[in-house]
């Protein structure tokens, strides 16, 4: 290496160290409220002086960063629709009872000591229908949070539990997009590519399993008469019936029919919102007659609008109740999307400076040896996931830095795209700062920080990945593809 490349890879770090020093301020004074504004001033302010480094030493034009900034956010405007009907659909099925319904007979379905392997196996089967973590997470997943806080067990374990089986869904899903933008831009025929997958993930997702049951089964819960209170609750807030359960069932359809996100999200919205009008008209005549007065149907649709787009909370004489059906709403997303595009931009001028590849070049003169080569990679998608904060673009990042260098060493392309898919999409959660990361926790109202202990899956995946690669377990060369 030469100096020149050393000093650019130092002024490459200076970014990074300031954004990561500025991050533990802020969580040492603001806390969990770090990222409702403080962790977005310090991604900006580590892209300023990013930019302001390399028009000084790098004189990179000042439209490369336009255009880089420009084109990550717009590469995620469907995302931030998504997240805003990820939103509705909270208060919708919320304040319709479907979600308290479906703790209603859930916490007395489901045994303690098999909960956490339940939510993680179910949330694992819908992904892995629909191809989206973040829409299992946002309707089951919210609903199994709900039945796991009853019966005793902490946020971040159920919030880990659900989070991994999402993501063991979204790995491996023919219809996840971060599955199939993996095998095509490595140029690994999509099945193929899953088959290869199942190498290392059936392995992470078994021994992911094992630990939960073991924590289930070493779990003291809560006792029998907390849940009663929870359903006597529920009970006599709502109207609870099985017929609401049509409302998941309507979404689960559309999904099997493959219509688009956006297309399910919103008319699941508009069905929830109908059915809280029939099934719940006592709450959103609550709701609404807080805005406005008049006839009953304008406070029903003042009340209903209410539940789409704001927080609500209701009052049931149980705070533990209260917190469990508060609704977000349109607005409760408002922080990630803010987050996302801070994170975005950040990682756009770290990419249109160069910085980006001059930090990954480190890691390529240390893969010389196929584990080597294999962790190098691994880390590399990790290390961009909490970098450019987007998994999407630390999965084409990861790819273009290493592609020629695992055709140069004689290794199947599948061989990348796996370990891409083993670090960049499962990692991307486990930074509070991230797209996915700040998702996840506004979805189920659990800091990031608290709920990645847990995501064992998410953990295991990329460790699974560098240790089939050192015993040399069905490596695919060139030569047999």
């Amino acid at each position: 290496m030469t100096r020149h490349s050393r000093t650019r890879i130092l002024i490459s770090l200076v970014p990074i160290i300031v954004l990561v020093a500025l991050l533990a301020l802020d969580v040492s004074i603001f806390g969990s409220d770090s990222i409702l504004g403080a962790s977005q001033v310090a991604l900006l302010t580590a892209a300023g002086i990013c930019i302001w480094l390399s028009l000084r030493l790098f004189k990179t034009p000042w439209k490369d960063f336009e255009k880089a900034i420009s084109s990550n956010i717009g590469n995620v405007t469907t995302a931030i629709v998504i997240l805003f009907l990820i939103g509705a659909i909270s208060g919708t099925w919320t304040m319709s009872g479907v979600i308290p319904t479906l703790i209603y007979y859930g916490v007395q379905i489901i045994s303690p000591k098999v909960f956490l392997v339940t939510a993680c196996v179910i949330c694992a089967v819908v992904s892995v229908m629909i191809g989206s973590s973040w829409t299992t997470i946002a309707t089951i997943g919210v609903a199994l949070l709900g039945i796991g806080k009853a019966l005793g067990f902490s946020e971040g374990l159920i919030a880990g539990a659900i989070i991994s089986g999402a993501y063991f869904g979204d790995k491996i899903s023919p219809l996840s997009d971060t599955t199939v933008l993996s095998s095509s831009m490595n140029g690994v025929p999509l099945f193929k590519h899953i088959r290869n997958l199942m190498i290392t993930t059936v392995p992470s997702i078994t021994i992911t399993l094992v630990i939960f049951l073991v924590l289930g089964f070493t779990h003291q819960g809560s006792d029998a008469s907390q849940v009663t209170v929870y359903r006597d609750v529920l009970g006599s807030k709502f109207n609870i019936s099985p017929w609401l359960l049509l409302v998941p069932v309507f979404t689960g359809w559309l999904i099997a029919r493959k219509y688009p996100a956006i297309i399910v999200l919103g008319l699941s919205v508009a069905v929830a919102a109908a059915a809280s009008i029939i099934a719940q008209p006592h709450i959103i005549s609550e709701i609404g007659s807080k805005i406005t007065e008049g006839s009953k149907a304008k406070v029903l649709f003042a009340g209903t609008v209410e539940t789409i787009y704001n927080s609500v909370s209701l009052q049931t004489g149980s705070p533990e109740v209260d917190s469990l059906i508060a609704s977000r709403g349109m607005t409760g997303m408002l922080n990630t999307v803010y987050l996302i595009i801070c994170a975005l931009c950040f990682g756009g001028c770290m990419n249109a400076s160069g910085m980006l590849h001059n930090l990954a070049s480190l890691l390529i003169p240390l893969s010389r040896r196929r584990t080597s080569l294999v962790a190098g990679t691994v880390a590399t998608g990790t290390v961009l996931n909490g970098i450019v904060s987007d998994q999407y673009l630390s999965i084409i990042l990861t790819g273009n830095l290493f592609q020629g260098l695992y055709s140069k060493k004689g290794y199947a392309p599948e061989l990348l795209s796996r370990s891409i898919e083993d670090s960049a999409t499962v990692t991307s959660p486990l930074f509070p700062w991230s797209s996915c990361g700040m998702t996840q926790a506004t979805i189920l109202g659990v800091a990031t920080m608290a709920y990645a202990p847990f995501c064992f899956f998410n953990w295991i995946s990329p460790l699974m990945s560098i240790f089939i690669a050192a015993i040399g377990f069905k490596i695919p060369s060139a030569s047999k593809t």
